[in-house]
């Protein structure tokens, strides 16, 4: 082949593979994503919290809320055969659990307010908490004694309650409802403070009866800032040790 010849087929090859790489550069092509860790190798605690998605209505007709986490086996053990079944029957190992988010004053805290909201929280509507709390018919008591106080409707009261709950976190050695030596409620205190910068002493109380550690109670702000409650703080267990079983 006559060498002229070579010559243009050559430039036309060169002329298409300069076309095709700028078609390409072109193309809103995205970038490769960065390898990222495992999750189930990650502690929960080093994960980011999950947003709730909702924006924080801002409640009235009261001072700060309280958020009382109840440590699901010891309600399961102390209530026996009269435990709510959806929390409590076998192969529902929760831990920690929200009791409630109650509205307080400086002193005291209002119950059983009347409100232009319905009393009932709807089936579908109670078992959107089910992750957080387990009873639908204790969503439904929260409500009526509690949640009606807040001057919130129920749709925003719950998911506050939500927002309450991402806002708190939970000491990694506490996450799991498992078999545990009894324990000195100021060691399980001392560990939610740690886990949680802002949280202050006389802004949280554990809880007990007589045999078993109940329930964490945690002060938060009406924008679920932590904030000190001395009223509260001053129900915290004396014991120097309390069982704190794990799931059935």
């Amino acid at each position: 082949m006559p060498a002229g010849k070579i010559a243009r087929y050559l430039l036309f090859a060169a002329l298409i593979g300069i076309s095709i790489l700028t078609y390409l550069r072109e193309q809103d092509v995205p970038a490769p994503r960065p390898a990222t860790q495992d999750r189930e190798n990650v502690p929960a605690s080093q994960l980011p919290k999950q947003p709730s998605g909702e924006k924080l209505a801002t409640g009235s007709g009261f001072d700060f809320y309280v958020l009382a986490l109840s440590w699901s086996p010891s309600y399961c053990a102390a209530e026996g055969d009269r435990a709510n079944g959806q929390q409590c029957a076998s192969g529902r190992p929760y831990g920690f659990v929200v009791h409630g988010l109650w509205p307080q004053y400086e002193q005291g805290f209002p119950q059983d307010c009347d409100n232009s909201q319905p009393r009932n929280v709807p089936f579908a509507q109670a078992k959107q908490l089910s992750d957080i709390m387990p009873s639908t018919g204790l969503v439904t008591y929260q409500w009526r004694k509690h949640g009606s106080c807040s001057g919130l409707t129920q749709r925003d009261y719950f998911a506050t309650m939500r927002q309450a709950m991402q806002r708190v976190s939970i000491p990694s050695a506490y996450r799991q409802p498992s078999q545990r030596s009894p324990i000195n409620p100021l060691v399980l205190e001392q560990a939610f403070t740690a886990a949680n910068p802002g949280m202050q002493k006389d802004g949280i109380a554990v809880t007990c009866d007589r045999d078993y550690l109940r329930e964490v109670r945690i002060c938060l702000t009406k924008d679920l800032n932590f904030r000190s409650c001395p009223q509260v703080d001053r129900s915290s267990c004396r014991r120097r040790a309390v069982d704190m079983p794990g799931a059935f």
